[in-house]
């Protein structure tokens, strides 16, 4: 099996991935082979051998036509692009997974939902070119399986579309937080891991941690554009396992895999009115899910479990909080892995008005639509129908 190491050891991009690529065999025609497949002109591939702090490597610069038009893109305009492509089968269906779950940890951040996010830096084009180019590069040097370092973080203020952000960008924590990836401190003024370089592992990556066993038959150094007081590179290590690969699709390929931590307490002398307040201000502090499960405990006595699903970042608030507003003296926590199927956010015309519906895609191909309750009974309500009746109409359409 053909093995990828990523070492992190000065933290990771877009063009940076891309550079060590190049530098560790793949043929720069190749890769603009692969990419050309876009059919988006107006940007070419820059590639230089430079040196950082005396080890040699490869910088990438993805050169954008100013006079182009290019506009910055929402998620369902990244995946018409792609759809539209020439890219093969598995590079596009893994960019659009990487583009889906950054599209998630942007919606978590801003507090929309996937489908409006605007993208703003990572929907420009260079940034797309990074994305589909890595998952090109990785395909067409056969690599069968991703393990990474845990990444390095800086601090500081970087400069985005929302203008000043902290470093690390809100994005990439969360993205982070999304896969439970590990990380260490660096103290360094300015962004290590990008919102691109951290959506590729959180997508593409099997594991993080040290060197796996393999005979390393490969190796590349993609350069950063800044001069850091240390050599600012990604280095790619390539090599074999005697393991065989997974005969059946991985359920990173087919699903969106989160880890996620499962809070859970269980509760027999609280006034029942107070869990549904309860349950509103933890889905207020960023729980996923709530629900509550009549349960007995001992000597029989009727109780509730009350159980919030959240991601790692929110726990300490959600923590805080059912212990704040519950009679609860304590909780359980775990982590567990979550599997969804990757969905878009699509609308349709009913006879009353548009509902937003949402699509999930299923790994043979198939969909499941599920019109968005808060549009059908709005249109409901302000025209005098039945909610059942928008509801069909706006499935029926999807």
């Amino acid at each position: 099996m053909r093995v990828a190491y990523f070492d992190c050891f000065a933290g990771i991009s877009g063009d940076m991935t891309l550079g060590a690529l190049l530098d560790a065999g793949l043929l720069v025609a190749d890769l603009q082979r692969a990419l050309n497949g876009l059919k988006v002109p107006g940007w070419r591939l820059d590639v230089a051998r430079v040196t950082k702090q005396g080890i040699a490597g490869t910088q990438v610069k993805v050169l954008v036509d100013e006079t182009a038009d290019l506009p910055h893109r929402h998620l369902d305009d990244i995946l018409a692009l792609l759809a539209a492509s020439d890219l093969d089968e598995v590079v596009r269906e893994r960019a659009t997974a990487v583009f889906r779950r950054l599209a998630a940890a942007e919606a978590a951040v801003h507090g929309s939902d996937i489908a409006h996010v605007h993208f703003h830096e990572v929907g420009a084009l260079d940034s797309i070119v990074d994305i589909v180019g890595a998952v090109a590069g990785l395909h067409l040097l056969g690599v069968e399986r991703i393990v990474a370092s845990p990444l390095p973080l800086g601090h500081g203020f970087v400069r985005a579309a929302h203008g000043l952000l902290p470093v690390p960008a809100p994005a990439v924590v969360q993205l982070l937080a999304g896969r439970g990836i590990p990380v260490r401190d660096r103290d360094v003024t300015g962004e290590l891991v990008t919102p691109t370089g951290a959506a590729l592992l959180a997508e593409l990556a099997d594991e993080f941690g040290p060197y796996p066993p393999m005979t390393v038959h490969a190796t590349g150094f993609g350069a950063g554009q800044r001069d850091m007081p240390y050599p600012n590179l990604l280095r790619l290590v390539l090599g074999e396992t005697d393991e065989a690969p997974a005969a059946a699709v991985s359920t990173e390929a087919a699903y969106q895999a989160d880890r996620l931590l499962l809070l859970e307490t269980n509760i027999d002398d609280m006034n029942p009115e107070i869990f549904g307040y309860v349950s509103q201000r933890l889905f207020a502090a960023g729980a996923l899910d709530v629900w509550l499960t009549p349960i007995y405990m001992k000597k029989g006595r009727p109780a509730t479990l009350l159980t919030a699903l959240c991601a790692a970042g929110q726990a300490d608030r959600i923590t805080e909080l059912i212990l704040q507003e519950t009679t609860s003296l304590g909780l359980r926590r775990q982590e567990i892995e979550r599997l969804c199927l990757p969905r878009t956010i699509e609308q349709v015309e009913t006879p009353w008005g548009p509902v937003r519906v949402k699509i999930a895609h299923l790994p043979n191909g198939q969909r499941k639509a599920a019109p968005e309750y808060e549009d059908c009974q709005a249109l409901a309500a302000q025209h005098g129908v039945p909610l059942r009746t928008v509801y069909q109409a706006a499935s029926a359409k999807a």
